[in-house]
């Protein structure tokens, strides 16, 4: 993760060809509940920056300066709607995950909702898709003021902000992530024996 970048502009076709790419990650049930909102730009970003965060985060910020600089910020959105629907179909509803006008249990019905999942699996394929073109890259979690930077933003009540993806010519310092340095037991596997 990238978090120093240059304000050159990302060329559009690249852009798109990246976002386009990412969109055709998994998607449960093929649901494609999964959309990206583009702000590029400065002043566009800015918008996003001014409502998720406050002055006193911006004037304290070490980082902010140069995160700042991201010609671009893809918002990664998520529609539970969506997947209700899916759900709700012939062949999901048995599954009692679609709406609850369909017989379904709704929202709460879902221990893991896959909206997120396929958020995830999309941004993940945006940020390595962006690494292997040379791009810089930054998620950034939807912590604060998400439902007001999608009123901000005028984008439909139906989607949810799962969060941003920063992206630009890395910059020019330090933008390694300091949790790199954090010394950290080897990843788990468990294997089942017979």
């Amino acid at each position: 993760m990238v978090r120093s970048f240059t304000p050159a502009p990302i060329e559009r076709a690249l852009l798109e060809e990246l976002l386009n790419d990412s969109l055709r990650a998994p998607s449960a049930g093929n649901s494609r509940g999964v959309a990206w909102h583009v702000l590029c730009g400065p002043t566009q970003c800015a918008r996003y920056w001014e409502t998720v965060t406050d002055e006193e985060w911006r004037e304290r910020s070490p980082r902010y300066p140069r995160l700042k600089e991201s010609p671009v910020i893809a918002l990664s959105l998520a529609s539970p709607d969506v997947y209700l629907e899916r759900y709700s179909e012939k062949d999901k509803s048995a599954s009692g995950l679609g709406t609850k006008n369909r017989g379904g249990g709704g929202e709460e019905a879902w221990p893991v909702p896959y909206w997120y999942g396929d958020a995830a699996f999309a941004t993940m394929t945006l940020l390595y898709g962006a690494h292997n073109a040379g791009l810089g890259a930054c998620f950034l979690g939807a912590f604060r003021h998400g439902e007001e930077l999608l009123r901000a933003l005028s984008i439909d009540g139906s989607w949810r902000l799962f969060g941003a993806v920063l992206l630009g010519m890395p910059g020019k310092g330090d933008h390694r992530s300091k949790s790199l340095d954090r010394q950290v037991e080897r990843p788990r596997i468990f294997w089942t024996t017979l």
